[in-house]
């Protein structure tokens, strides 16, 4: 009679991985759900330049009145809300992939900013902050002498 080396889990690491893939085979060309309950943040672009940064934020389907832009120190925060079209009573929804609600998303900028200069611009559903660096935060070429 041979030994044979007993692992109890091991056949157990195998079964998940033959029910991962079959529950891939079937739902993977399903459209993945966020069921998070987490609402939505806006996706955002942060860039600088010599003169200023600049930050542009995805936001469809709001509206200006509904954003609040303010800066406190070096934070920039973006609050808003997203709502919801009204539900006909004949509607029946099978799927809904557009996230509503309220999000807040706060920005640590790179370098202090004039915030009495800060432009703002909402098109086609991107916003466009400008914010102005500080004459102390603008890099300064040095020359260096040659001896």
């Amino acid at each position: 009679m041979a030994l044979v080396k007993w692992t109890p889990f091991g056949d157990l690491s195998t079964f998940r991985r033959e029910m991962d893939r079959l529950f891939d085979r079937f739902l993977g060309e399903m459209p993945r759900l966020d069921l998070s309950g987490m609402g939505w943040t806006p996706h955002l672009d942060v860039t600088e330049t010599k003169e200023s940064l600049v930050i542009k934020a995805e936001l469809p389907g709001l509206d200006v009145k509904d954003l609040d832009i303010s800066i406190s120190g070096n934070m920039l925060t973006l609050k808003g809300e997203k709502r919801q079209a009204k539900e006909e009573k004949d509607e029946h929804h099978h799927l809904i992939e557009r996230s509503y609600g309220a999000f807040t998303r706060m920005v640590e900028l790179p370098a202090p900013v004039a915030a009495d200069k800060v432009k703002a611009a909402f098109k086609n559903g991107v916003l466009s902050i400008t914010l102005p660096k500080t004459e102390e935060a603008k890099r300064k070429a040095i020359s260096i002498e040659v001896e």
